[in-house]
């Protein structure tokens, strides 16, 4: 029996080896949501076929449907990966987008707007950078999963303000009567309500600074509290902000 042949448009979240020739690649695809593949052979030659499979790559595919791993027939790039890899910075900020993307998106899932969100966010990175990307996305991710925190007033008792803390276990701000969690300056929440209020280029334009660092250990632990684990991808922007 024939196997089933499929074409999908995907980003390549994660690779790892198979065997002595082949690799593994967890690709979040446009219409077929998260899907692990195999590509024979690419770890034997230096082929173009293996370079177009890197993580962060945006590709063109044509598949063949397996039971428990497709395999990968054609890979086109839809865009260049060097500007993602072209410093350290680009480089982990494109892998925290992969890593909370791959927490997000389940097997067989179809979930296009993730994807959308995806490829959006490694073109903002590749484009033009930013200490808010990162935490822009995982904002992003926590809304599209329906979980958007309060920024507006109090979540306990609805004062309007001061609001002085942020805990995503009460699902967002707090007054100085009911604060709980972390602290919170008027800079990061101002930035906050840009991302997640429709003024996400205001938010991308703000230079880098203690509020923008804020807003990232926000996201943070707002992103790990929802998937119950811990992100990689935070030691990695401790280790580069140190440097």
């Amino acid at each position: 029996m024939a196997s089933h042949l499929y074409r999908d448009t995907a980003v390549v979240l994660r690779t790892y080896k198979l065997g002595e020739a082949d690799r593994i690649v967890v690709l979040l695809t446009e219409a077929h949501g998260k899907v692990r593949a195999v590509a024979k052979g690419v770890r034997k030659t230096k082929s173009k076929f293996g370079a177009r499979l890197e993580p962060m790559s945006h590709v063109h595919l044509l598949l063949s449907q397996g039971r428990d791993l497709d395999v990968v027939s054609q890979a086109e790039s839809v865009e260049s990966l060097a500007p993602l890899v072209a410093d350290l910075d680009h480089l982990t900020a494109g892998i925290a987008v992969l890593e909370a993307a791959d927490q997000m998106a389940l097997e067989r899932e179809p979930n296009p707007g993730l994807y959308r969100m995806v490829v959006g966010a490694l073109r903002t990175i590749a484009s033009r950078g930013g200490s808010l990307v990162v935490p822009a996305f995982y904002w992003k991710l926590l809304a599209a999963d329906g979980v958007r925190p309060e920024l507006d007033v109090c979540v306990r008792c609805g004062e309007a303000g001061p609001l002085v803390a942020f805990d995503m276990n009460h699902g967002g701000v707090l007054c100085r009567t009911c604060r709980s969690g972390a602290p919170l300056s008027e800079g990061a929440l101002e930035i906050m309500r840009m991302i997640l209020g429709g003024r996400l280029n205001d938010a991308l334009n703000t230079p880098p600074s203690r509020e923008t660092h804020e807003v990232m250990a926000h996201a943070t632990r707002s992103l790990e509290h929802h998937i119950e684990r811990r992100l990689r991808t935070v030691a990695m922007f401790e280790r580069a902000e140190l440097g």
